[in-house]
């Protein structure tokens, strides 16, 4: 009976070190792998915006008036005002960039030795800069900034009384298409976490041809100030991300790695203390202790919103595959998590579920698994495993009971 215990001891010690081993050296790696990137790459803050957040739709109304070959009966420059309208859609997609489609239109009135008058329609494609969050931060609950912008479009007048002094083709022209380069600033006011008040003056420049006079100088410009109301979809937010927020994971991996070989020294300490004691007494059986299953090492991580397992991820299916195949008589759980920052709960239940999914099928279709021995669990983002919740797309394996 005692050469039998010896035995079975021996064999166990021989089976486990190959894949303490394995996951001592795996785990090591990644942590010398992670101390290099954080020690070459600055603790600094990333962002980035979801593709359903930040979309916003504006509208406003206000003045517009053009700086023309404006000249009053009597000689003098004359300037007059009209009313503008203003319409418009586009997304930030950066803290810092965005952009949009404005449409703009309206009256307009200027003297040439007489009222003039016409009416214009213009659409123009513009960038904007967040200044502020720029140069002072990211802060998406500032109350006020100031965003200029530049921009490329088009502009069609018409109606005009009375016609210019350019000729065309059925008399003197009253209307005409002409591509303007335009730029100015915005000021934008939080109203609340979907809704800004903007005010924002423009300026458009214009070829001389705008209105159809063409005399004096040769860059015609309209003016425009308006205001109004910007509605932003999902609200104006971005997502973060800091690799320094993992060191503090890795320092608990490596941790982690060095109780697994301090287990594991004592253990060979212990087996080489009962070869010596050979030939030993009877030993008296002692009750047996049932071990909880406990995790694996390996994890599989996703990106946002995405099931697909990554060429580096691919590594730790195939650590999963090995050990399997070395330990065939031991059964994994595959058990798959979302982060509970984005999606609703009963989303992310579907997504964790994919992604266990996937993993599943790796291991069957691609290393040959028998499914018979695995099982699909999916948490969802009810479970969070870890505190920082990009850790958290992830599938975890369990050895099965």
């Amino acid at each position: 009976m005692k050469k039998n215990v010896l035995f079975t001891a021996a064999i166990s010690c021989a089976c486990l070190l190959p894949a303490f081993n394995a996951n001592a050296q795996d785990q090591s790696v990644v942590v010398e792998e992670e101390t290099i990137v954080a020690s070459e790459v600055p603790c600094k803050t990333h962002y980035y915006v979801d593709k359903k957040n930040n979309w916003f739709i504006q509208f406003g109304a206000g003045i517009a008036t053009p700086f023309v070959e404006g000249v009053t009966v009597k000689g003098e420059r004359s300037r007059d005002l009209a009313v503008n309208y203003n319409l418009g859609f586009g997304k930030w997609f950066s803290p810092y960039m965005g952009w949009r489609l404005v449409f703009n239109g309206g009256p307009l009135h200027w003297e040439d030795h007489g009222m003039n008058k016409a009416k214009y329609v213009g659409a123009n494609v513009d960038f904007m800069w967040d200044m502020f969050n720029s140069l002072g931060g990211v802060n998406s609950k500032r109350v006020f900034s100031i965003v200029p912008f530049i921009g490329l479009g088009g502009t069609y007048l018409f109606d005009q009384t009375p016609a210019g002094d350019i000729v065309g083709k059925h008399g003197r022209k009253d209307s005409s298409w002409t591509l303007p380069v335009s730029g100015g600033l915005q000021f934008r006011f939080r109203l609340c976490k979907y809704v800004d008040f903007f005010a924002e003056a423009r300026a458009s420049f214009y070829g001389d041809n705008f209105n159809n006079i063409a005399y004096g100088r040769p860059v015609d410009i309209n003016v425009t100030a308006n205001a109004g109301f910007t509605i932003t979809f999902g609200g104006r937010d971005y997502q973060t991300y800091n690799p320094c927020d993992y060191l503090g994971y890795i320092d608990n991996l490596n941790g982690q790695v060095n109780d697994l070989r301090g287990a594991l020294a004592t253990t060979a300490a212990a087996l080489a203390a009962a070869e010596a004691q050979l030939p030993c007494p009877e030993v008296v059986e002692a009750e047996t202790t049932i071990v909880e299953a406990a995790p694996l090492m390996a994890t599989v991580r996703f990106s946002l919103n995405s099931s697909k397992i990554t060429d580096t991820e691919m590594v730790n299916v195939y650590n999963i595959a090995q050990w399997m195949q070395e330990n065939p008589d031991q059964n994994v759980a595959i058990v798959g998590y979302a982060d509970k920052d984005t999606g609703t709960s009963a989303y992310n239940m579907g997504l964790s579920k994919r992604r266990a999914q996937a993993v599943y099928d790796t291991l069957v279709n691609k290393y040959g698994v028998n499914p018979d021995r695995l099982a699909i669990q999916a948490e969802g983002s009810d479970v969070q495993p870890y505190d920082v919740n990009n850790w958290n797309r992830i599938v975890i394996f369990n050895v099965a009971q």
